[in-house]
Order: C-alpha cells, then structure tokens, then sequence
C-alpha cells in the first residue's frame, strides 16, 4: 500500500491506517526511537503514541510524505521521553549524539522567533543538498535516525575511528556554513 492510500484510510477515519502504517514503516519508527532511547518499551509506547497523533492530526493534516512526518512524529517524543527521564542524569545514545551537534547547531531556545528558525532550517537544507549523497546519508543516519558509529562503519566497510573523523569534518563544515550564513552559538 502506498502512502496516498494509507493518508486516504487516515482521512476515512478507518483503523486500517494504523495497521498498515506500522506494517509499512513500524520497525523503522522503532529503531530510531531505539537509538535515541535504548529502551524497547519505552520506543514502542513512542511509536504507538505517533500512531495517536497521526490519527488526531489527519484530517487535517495531509503529509506528503507520510515516512518522514511519522518519522519526525516518533524522534519528537523520543527526544521528549528521553529529556524527562534525563532530565537530572546524562547518558545514553541521545546524550552523545546532542552532545556532538551542540558545537555546530545552535539551543533552540536560543532562537527567539520563527523567522529565525526558518532561517537555520533553509540554512541546513542547503548545507545537506550540497553534501555528496554519500555524505548526507551518513549525516542523517548518524543524527536524525541515530545510528551508532559502529554499525555505520559497519556498513561503510571502516573503523569506527575513521568516521568519526569524517562525522567531526561534517559538523565543522556545519558550523563555517552557519556562521558564514550569520547564525552563531
């Protein structure tokens, strides 16, 4: 089933969008909320709860690509989850990747109104298109879907070691972009 059909069972308010948007793309929703929360139950109570405000949210909402808003839907409130239990205590997979992007990619709170996040969100969409593809995927993989250095060196056929060099020169290359586009720590 494509993402228009399943959008269509959302909007016809049939259960069925549920199931086939978890047929579809649930093991995926699961493992980023994983790589944030390195906790099964934990991620299947966000991915469940994505499924609620997918159905809460459409009609009206009409995503266009039904992957990428669900994805977005699962990372929010896995980083949510993971800020309340964290919220006295560092750690895990999240801490280390917020930890890495934090030289490059300003607070959030920091940005007083929408026009500027709009801006840095242009500034980062131009900064990726202009990566090789190879480059962007692992910048996404690595940030937004939180894989770890190890099964991406894995993938990559290298060490660990080797990418995180190459994940350092990414970040650097963010940050000259960001400031180069006026947008400083």
């Amino acid at each position: 089933m494509n993402d228009q059909q399943i959008v269509a069972l959302f909007w016809d308010r049939d259960e069925a969008a549920i199931q086939n948007s978890d047929l579809k793309y649930g093991k995926t929703l699961r493992q980023i909320s994983f790589n944030i929360l390195s906790n099964r139950e934990d991620s299947e109570e966000c991915v469940n709860d994505t499924y609620i405000k997918a159905w809460n949210a459409i009609p009206p909402e009409h995503p266009v690509r039904l992957f990428a808003w669900l994805g977005r839907i699962t990372r929010n409130l896995s980083l949510n989850r993971f800020y309340e239990s964290h919220a006295k205590k560092r750690g895990g997979q999240a801490a280390v990747l917020l930890s890495e992007l934090s030289d490059c990619i300003p607070a959030g709170q920091m940005v007083e109104d929408e026009i500027d996040g709009k801006f840095l969100t242009e500034t980062i969409a131009r900064w990726l298109n202009s990566l090789s593809d190879e480059e962007r995927v692992l910048f996404l993989r690595r940030y937004w879907f939180g894989d770890s250095l190890k099964s991406l060196a894995k993938i990559h056929g290298t060490e660990p070691n080797k990418l995180a060099g190459r994940m350092f020169r990414l970040r650097k290359s963010l940050k000259n972009t960001l400031e180069t586009e006026g947008i400083y720590l």
